[in-house]
């Protein structure tokens, strides 16, 4: 079929330097006339093919046109294609579609090592194909955001970019009642409308600092800091490993898992408390008796709460 041959040689082309009308012919088995014709279209769909007189003359696509094959290497090639299918599936992006179909036709990548999938639930891709969608047609944001306080606050902002760290889409944006940028993560948005009015882009984008970063440099004497033990069941100890990525762990004969956690600061109730308590009773804190003394108090908290109702 003719499209399918003028693919072929969109290719033919990207991967060789020049090839004459007469091998060209040869190749698809058609008459040199046909190739011409052929050329034609292909040129009329924008890539721009050069004729080259001489001896070893032909047809040959615009330097400028083409990649550096040298930029990039089969395993580059395949973590590209990765990530790009990842997208794909997300944001339902026939561009990206199409990128993939290009680099695996001129690279000649070998089978992927590695499958990457940064989605989320079905609600969750079409508010973030919303919110792309936005941000590349410069459109207002209208919604209401549950705070880390548990405050709903309607918002009015201009989205920037959409980030994905710690398993979670986040929103950067500019936002109109704060007079500034800021983060929000996806699941507290509510309500969320797109508005009509265009804004234009302002000069200056700094990217706030990351609220959820805990990265802090305690030394050695700081006296707001502490060792906290934890032990976990086997039942739990899957869950744990999730959770607690660096810590030194101790495996213990019963099956049962002790994690250090070195230098964490005294106010342990915004991050340690809630984890610690969607483990049930597979968790047991070891020491410091502080922290053994603040779960007690949530958990008798908790106890008051039901005994209220």
């Amino acid at each position: 079929m003719k499209l399918e041959r003028l693919i072929s040689m969109i290719y033919m082309l990207l991967n060789h330097e020049i090839l004459s009308a007469s091998a060209l012919a040869e190749k698809y088995n058609v008459s040199q006339r046909t190739i011409y014709r052929d050329i034609e279209a292909i040129c009329a769909a924008g890539i721009p093919v050069v004729s080259y007189q001489g001896v070893n003359g032909g047809y040959g696509i615009m330097e400028e046109y083409k990649m550096d094959k040298s930029l990039l290497g089969s395993h580059d090639v395949n973590s590209i294609v990765t990530l790009l299918r990842s997208m794909s599936d997300i944001f339902e992006d026939e561009k990206a579609e199409e990128t993939i179909h290009k680099l695996q036709s001129v690279y000649q990548a070998g089978k992927p090592s590695m499958s990457l999938d940064i989605g989320s639930w079905r609600p969750y891709n079409e508010t973030l194909r919303e919110l792309k969608d936005a941000i590349t047609k410069q459109l207002v944001l209208q919604f209401e955001y549950v705070s880390a306080k548990g405050e709903r606050v309607k918002r009015f902002v201009e989205p920037v970019l959409l980030d994905y760290k710690y398993d979670s889409w986040y929103l950067h944006a500019f936002c109109r009642v704060r007079s500034g940028y800021r983060e929000f993560k996806l699941p507290r948005i509510l309500s969320l409308v797109v508005t009509g009015e265009h804004f234009h882009p302002r000069q200056h984008d700094p990217k706030p600092a990351n609220p959820y970063d805990h990265r802090k440099k305690y030394s050695d004497n700081d006296k707001n800091v502490i060792d906290v033990r934890l032990r976990f069941s086997s039942a739990c100890m899957a869950r744990a490993l999730d959770f607690f990525v660096v810590a030194d762990k101790q495996f213990n004969d019963d099956g049962s898992l002790e994690i250090l956690l070195k230098k964490q600061s005294t106010d342990l109730s915004k991050w340690l408390l809630p984890i610690l308590l969607s483990f049930g009773d597979g968790a047991v804190v070891m020491g410091p008796p502080e922290v053994r003394n603040a779960v007690q108090a949530k958990l008798q908290k908790m106890m008051d709460n039901y005994r209220e109702v």
